[in-house]
């Protein structure tokens, strides 16, 4: 039965994705992406149009992404959290040559994490992107040492403060132009395709990217310590 029902199943999900889904792109852009692409750069003085888009005409859908992954990572860490009594393995420490190579590529790495955050006007990039990359500095030391402790209050902090100024700086927009994140009258927006220009949008970036890179640190914090509850490691060891 598996074998008849598994070619129909396919042919039916072609004939769906191929009647619903769009092959190839329209000729012509939409009206809202006609004015994305004649008056963006006049009303950002951003050299990356897609980051104007992202940061500012979408800024809602923005702060929809930032907050399902906060989401995620409060959920992840709710299941990962450390429990009382909570017994974990003793690590296997790595070796002097990835310690070593851990301490110095750490700091670059965190370096090149906030370039990609702060250029997101001028660059491919952005907060998403930074973040990640900070994070990744993160998991490097965590990988070289795990039995690291992280300074959570400290990212804690960063996190929430981040996400506070976020939406602080959006509803700023929100009063002095109407709309949210909106980059108009809000600060100057400095000459096109230099570091201080695009108005507001290097600085939620440098939010955005603080607060992905905090979070995802103290998930990658909490997964590396997730050890095994009290009772099965008792139950383990009997």
């Amino acid at each position: 039965m598996r074998q008849i029902l598994t070619p129909i199943v396919l042919v039916l999900l072609a004939v769906f994705l191929w009647t619903t889904v769009p092959l190839t792109a329209p000729s012509e852009i939409s009206e809202i992406g006609r004015h994305y692409v004649e008056f963006g750069v006049a009303e950002n003085r951003g050299a990356n149009i897609v980051t104007s888009v992202v940061v500012n005409y979408r800024g809602l859908d923005t702060l929809g992404e930032v907050s399902v992954l906060f989401l995620s990572v409060a959920g992840a860490g709710f299941v990962l959290r450390r429990r009382a009594g909570l017994v974990l393995e003793t690590p296997e420490p790595a070796s002097e040559l990835v310690a070593t190579g851990a301490r110095l590529l750490f700091a670059p790495i965190v370096l090149f994490g906030a370039y990609i955050f702060a250029h997101g006007h001028l660059t491919p990039g952005g907060g998403f992107q930074g973040g990640a990359i900070v994070a990744s500095a993160v998991l490097l030391l965590l990988l070289a040492r795990r039995d690291r402790d992280m300074a959570h209050n400290a990212l804690g902090w960063i996190e929430s403060l981040s996400g506070f100024l976020y939406v602080l700086v959006g509803l700023v927009g929100l009063a002095a132009a109407g709309s949210f994140l909106s980059n108009q009258n809000v600060i100057p927006l400095g000459a096109w395709n230099e570091l201080f220009s695009a108005g507001l949008i290097p600085v939620i970036y440098v939010l955005v990217g603080l607060k992905v890179g905090s979070e995802l640190a103290a998930l990658l914090d909490a997964m590396m310590h997730s050890g095994l509850p009290e009772g099965e490691k008792e139950g383990a060891s009997s």
